[in-house]
């Protein structure tokens, strides 16, 4: 998980937990809220806002709401938006370009992209307003192991 990808999740979750107050939430609020440093939180938003995560309003009052419900965001989309395709490392896919040139190497891609389909799985079944409902206490924080 990038700096980015835990960022951006951190600012979702709260604009998720504050969806029922008035009005959009200025990046300074959120970056109170959340501990994150206000400039590198506002490249991130406009990442999420290109992803169509996040809506935005300019002006007094501006700020910015969530573009869908919580319950149809996921983690996985969240990180995808700022970083882009998760990966467990970018080694190419296995039998391509000469992937498997050395000995070892193309079972070892093969893995690899595995993991990365695990953990793209995994981090799809997180939705945002399944971490409302933790943070809230309203559940146990636990968390289902991987099939």
């Amino acid at each position: 998980m990038s700096t980015r990808g835990d960022y951006a999740s951190r600012a979702l979750l709260s604009l998720a937990l504050h969806a029922g107050e008035p009005g959009p939430t200025s990046v300074r609020d959120i970056a109170e809220r959340t501990g994150l440093p206000q400039p590198y939180l506002e490249q991130i938003l406009l990442a999420l806002k290109g992803a169509g995560l996040v809506r935005s309003k300019r002006g007094v009052g501006g700020g910015y709401v969530l573009a869908r419900d919580p319950v149809d965001i996921t983690l996985g989309q969240i990180v995808s938006a700022v970083d882009g395709p998760i990966v467990a490392g970018d080694f190419g896919e296995p039998h391509q370009n000469g992937a498997c040139d050395h000995e070892g190497q193309c079972i070892l891609l093969a893995v690899w992209a595995d993991v990365g389909h695990h953990m793209r799985e995994h981090l799809d079944s997180f939705t945002l307003a399944d971490m409302v409902t933790r943070s809230r206490g309203t559940t146990a924080p636990t968390f289902a192991p991987l099939p």
